[in-house]
């Protein structure tokens, strides 16, 4: 494949959809008593640049990478994004660079406090305890040295600042292949007097990973599930295939479903064999995934209870019962939170109908079965009249059938 077909120059209304999340505000969060600090994008990139440089450190490039360069080239069909990710090119072989990065960040994050606050009472370590969800090395003999660190939002859109040297696997599928470099536009920031319009714009570069830009464009608007060698995605992919697959995307017709499944699955239970591993990691991807879209969490798990049930060949039977029980009782724990959401709605409209002389029987749901390709339904099992007095019916069965 010709690398030009990788490359593709943003439109003027791509541009602008650009500097409207690089202008957006992001709120990270303290914990304890630490502030929350509201930070433009853009303003973060060029700090975490500028000190960068100034310790020495050379950066290639910038890029915006995930869900949110997803939205920069996405129709109707991609309304919003979790994540903002950015990749700093950068070289790793030195192993004191990452000490460097990792102070030129938290160093980043001083600039942001408000007004008021003892900066000189902040230490690397309060910040990093603060303001860090996580932080993460890899180091590798297959080719991989990189370096994340990833800045808290308790509404699950974190700030994900990848340090890239080398990354043999730089996407999941081809919806989430593509990669804005956005060097030209923060060059656009610092020596331009004029505000940007149709006739003034920077010349954006973006790159699909995957390797054909139009070819992953038209998954994108298509919502269509493509990807290259399943078998070297991590064990993250499973989860993104059934969020995909929640938010109405289709594998390609020229996939092998089963088997990439089932490549999917066995990393996941390689990558998290334990299962309190498995417990911390689904909870963490519902709550970073699904913000604001309570009533899609149910659906996923049960999108992803049927493809484990029906791809996992790498685990004794009883494990395999685990994981299914493990995903069940996720599910029914996310009915109940809406069943309790939704009575709590019901006391607010019985207020309601107190003060205005109104009279409401029932509240009713709508309760839809989902069926597999081996011919199982899974049923969501959402009472159809919602009452609080008799037995709870999101009570689990006392087994889970080893279909």
């Amino acid at each position: 494949m010709e690398s030009k077909n990788r490359f593709q120059v943003l439109c003027y209304e791509q541009v602008v959809r650009l500097h409207e999340v690089m202008e957006d505000v992001i709120p990270i969060h303290g914990r304890g008593n630490f502030p929350t600090l509201d930070i433009k994008l853009k303003d973060l990139v060029q700090v975490v640049n500028e000190k960068l440089v100034k310790e020495g450190v050379s950066v290639r490039d910038i890029r915006l990478n995930g869900g949110a360069a997803s939205y920069i080239f996405g129709t109707d069909n991609v309304q919003s994004y979790n994540d903002l990710d950015l990749i700093f090119g950068v070289d790793l072989s030195n192993h004191n660079e990452l000490q460097k990065i990792k102070s030129c960040v938290l160093g980043s994050l001083l600039d942001f406090l408000p007004d008021g606050v003892n900066k000189e009472k902040m230490s690397s370590c309060s910040l990093k305890e603060a303001y860090v969800q996580k932080m993460v090395k890899v180091c590798t003999d297959h080719g991989d040295r990189w370096s994340l660190i990833s800045l808290s939002n308790n509404k699950g859109k974190n700030v994900d600042l990848k340090f890239v040297d080398k990354m043999k696997r730089q996407f999941e599928f081809s919806v989430d292949s593509f990669q804005i470099m956005l060097d030209s536009l923060l060059t656009f920031y610092d020596i331009s007097t004029a505000p940007m319009s149709e006739h003034f714009y920077p010349t954006v570069v973006a790159e699909s990973v995957y390797g054909d830009f139009f070819e992953a464009w038209f998954h994108l608007n298509k919502k269509i599930i493509a990807t290259r060698n399943p078998e070297e995605i991590r064990g993250g992919g499973l989860l993104k295939y059934c969020n995909l697959l929640t938010r109405g995307y289709s594998p390609a017709e020229n996939a092998d479903v089963r088997a990439m499944q089932k490549y999917m699955c066995s990393r996941f239970f390689i990558d998290f064999s334990d299962l309190n591993q498995q417990r911390q990691k689904l909870t963490a991807y519902l709550n970073n995934h699904f913000s604001g879209e309570e009533g899609l969490k149910h659906e996923y798990l049960l999108t992803l209870y049927r493809v484990v049930d029906e791809s996992t060949i790498c685990l004794m039977g009883h494990e395999r019962r685990q994981t299914l029980n493990l995903i069940h009782q996720l599910a029914c724990q996310v009915l109940m939170e809406q069943e309790q959401r939704a009575h709590n709605k019901y006391l607010e409209i019985q207020q309601f109908d107190q003060l205005n002389n109104l009279t409401i029987d029932q509240v009713y749901f709508h309760s839809p079965a989902y069926s597999s390709s081996n011919g199982n339904q899974y049923y969501n099992i959402l009472p159809n009249v919602f009452q609080m007095n008799g037995p709870c019916p999101l009570c689990p069965p006392p087994y889970l059938q080893c279909s």
